[in-house]
C-alpha cells in the first residue's frame, strides 16, 4: 500500500509499577480504516494481515486494496492517503481492584505511487 507506515500493530501486554501500584495494560488494534487517496477507503477488521515476501504480489486475503489508475496525475505524482487504526486498551490495576478498558485512535499519513504496467504480446 504505498511507503511503509511505521506502525506497530502487534498486540502486547506493558507493565509499570509506581507507588507500589503495578499496572498492566493490553492494546491490540481492533480496527483499521484505510483512505486510499483515491476516493476508496477499506476497513479492515483488526490490523490486516502482515505481508510475507513468499505471497509475492497477491492481493491481502482479509484487508486488501487495488488502485484502478496511474497517481502521475496527482499532487506530486502520488496518492495521499491516511491510515487510522483504532487500539483497544485493557487494563487492570490487582491491587487497588481496578481495571477497565479504553479506546485510542491514532491516524498516520502515507503517499503511494502507483504505476502502469501495459504489456503486448
Amino acid at each position: 500500500m504505498g511507503d511503509s507506515v511505521p506502525v506497530d500493530v502487534r498486540a502486547g501486554d506493558r507493565v509499570a509499577t509506581a507507588g507500589g501500584v503495578t499496572v498492566t495494560a493490553t492494546a491490540k488494534v481492533t480496527r483499521a480504516r484505510w483512505a486510499m487517496g483515491d476516493g476508496t477507503t477499506v476497513t479492515c477488521r483488526g490490523p490486516g494481515t502482515p505481508y510475507r515476501q513468499l505471497r509475492g504480489k497477491a492481493m491481502s486475503p482479509d484487508c486488501g486494496h487495488l488502485y484502478e489508475r496511474p497517481s502521475y496525475e496527482q499532487p506530486g505524482g502520488r496518492f495521499k492517503g491516511t491510515a487510522t487504526a483504532t487500539w483497544t486498551v485493557t487494563w487492570t490495576a490487582p491491587v487497588l481492584n481496578d481495571g477497565g478498558t479504553f479506546i485510542e485512535i491514532r491516524t498516520t499519513p502515507f503517499t503511494a505511487a502507483v504505476q502502469e504496467v501495459q504489456v503486448v504480446n
